[in-house]
């Protein structure tokens, strides 16, 4: 096998652990998903000198995925990509980043990248943030339905979250979701994230319980940054379970994030939705793949559920929507596109 066609490693002076790319996440991390950087199956890459790393995955023999942009000091972002770049230029391997905020795709933008948006995030600040009031009356509805129906919640602590009934319940949720889910409807891999893996001591998981067992859980990741607080981003849900379940879930970790005085709740990336002609009017765009983009928003239930996602975050009235993008080197080709929906599992 030549050098071009062998798997693609980090060169730089040594790998980023995980207990490192934690403490680099809490000192350098602002993106509301940057936490996803700890998923397992993602790489790190890592320049000397640099107080930082790049989350990748790759795609095929020439193509490299970074999820978010450099998780480094901003004085540093532009060298750290440079970095990558040129690591790529010298395999033969073709750059196409994911789930990226304004200033990282900017960033990208002025490396040359043709950039579109992709979906969006949506954010609730918690500082005076409640379920009172007319707009939130369908929202109490659900949660009141599912605890006159006997849904209870819990936070699962850490010391409780690898015995073996714990685990055995969450993995029976998981499997009748599953069944449930049905073979045209899927779920994003690599932008998502996940009950396992090098970050799951520090997620939060609080189950939901009817008639003696576990019907639903939910999972939040820590957000750094001048947002700091938890993103909600994993949940699975029984087909049986009440309805408002998850809601019922959701308040109440909604709750005690407040009463712990954390100032955000993210709802994480959605893509395909809040798309805006206005929102790449900084580099180079391509209007094809906007197009195909919209077709999918308008017709793609098939290859994503997100009008299904974006309602539900809706109705919780996030204050903050965001735009995100992805950024392709040397402008969108079929490849890096075919590429990009088969590593989140789209196709």
């Amino acid at each position: 096998m030549s050098t071009r066609q062998a798997r693609w490693t980090p060169r730089p002076p040594r790998s980023v652990t995980d207990d490192e790319a934690y403490a680099m996440l809490r000192r350098h991390a602002g993106h509301s998903s940057a936490f996803l950087a700890l998923n397992a199956g993602n790489h790190r890459f890592r320049a000397a000198g640099i107080d930082g790393f790049v989350p990748y995955r790759e795609g095929g023999r020439r193509h490299l995925f970074p999820l978010g942009g450099p998780v480094c000091a901003a004085s540093d972002r532009e060298r750290l990509l440079t970095a990558l770049l040129a690591r790529a230029a010298s395999d033969g391997r073709r750059v196409t980043a994911v789930q990226l905020s304004r200033a990282a795709a900017e960033l990208h933008a002025r490396h040359g990248f043709t950039v579109n948006q992709f979906g969006a995030s949506f954010s609730i600040h918690l500082d005076g943030y409640g379920l009172g009031g007319q707009r939130m009356v369908k929202v109490r509805n659900m949660v009141n339905r599912a605890r006159r129906e006997g849904v209870t919640v819990t936070e699962v602590t850490a010391a409780e979250r690898d015995s073996p009934i714990v685990t055995a319940a969450l993995d029976a949720v998981d499997r009748a979701w599953l069944r449930h889910k049905g073979r045209h409807v899927k779920e994003l891999n690599f932008l998502i994230g996940e009950r396992g893996g090098p970050g799951a001591p520090h997620r939060r998981l609080f189950t939901a319980r009817h008639a003696g067992r576990t019907v639903a859980y939910v999972s939040y990741s820590p957000v750094f940054g001048e947002r700091a607080g938890w993103l909600y981003d994993l949940t699975r849900r029984r087909p049986e379970a009440p309805p408002g379940t998850v809601e019922l879930v959701f308040a109440t970790a909604l709750r005690r994030f407040q009463d712990e005085d954390c100032a955000w709740l993210h709802l994480g990336f959605t893509p395909f939705v809040q798309l805006r002609p206005d929102s790449c009017d900084f580099g180079p765009t391509s209007g094809a793949l906007r197009r195909c983009l919209e077709l999918v928003a308008a017709k793609g239930r098939a290859i994503y559920p997100a009008a299904t996602q974006e309602s539900f975050k809706l109705k919780w009235r996030p204050q903050q929507i965001e735009p995100e993008y992805l950024a392709f080197q040397g402008g969108v080709t079929p490849g890096a596109v075919w590429r990009l929906m088969r590593l989140t599992k789209a196709v």
